[in-house]
């Protein structure tokens, strides 16, 4: 499975960004997916997770009350929702995907997932 993350930017703190993951020649059906995001010299960081129904997720307290993880199953596209975003939040973010027996499990280590999208960058400037 071949994942295309896209959407990132430069936006100035305070700003959103609506970022999107969706596979290329596939479906995402019956597979979690997570967000994670990576600065220089700093290891991946979780930042939220869905089950594959879309009925679960999850999202790291750095992001909580500020960032949406949502899926659209007949769009076959992942979403991840940043408001209110800070300087922090800056990084490159990446999504992941794994095949999932369960219809609400989430994944929250980047180890549990298989499949990596490229990676997008968002800024934030102050």
């Amino acid at each position: 499975v071949q994942l295309q993350a896209s959407g990132g930017g430069l936006v100035q703190a305070g700003g959103s960004l609506r970022l999107s993951c969706a596979p290329s020649g596939r479906t995402f059906s019956r597979y979690a997916v997570g967000w994670f995001r990576q600065t220089p010299g700093k290891e991946r960081e979780f930042v939220g997770a869905i089950s594959w129904s879309g009925a679960t997720s999850y999202h790291a307290d750095s992001v909580k009350g500020r960032f949406t993880i949502s899926r659209d199953n007949a769009k076959n596209t992942v979403y991840l929702q940043m408001n209110s975003l800070k300087p922090e939040d800056t990084a490159v973010y990446y999504c992941a995907a794994v095949r999932s027996a369960s219809s609400n499990y989430v994944y929250t280590s980047s180890g549990s997932y298989v499949y990596w999208g490229q990676g997008t960058q968002v800024t934030v400037s102050s």
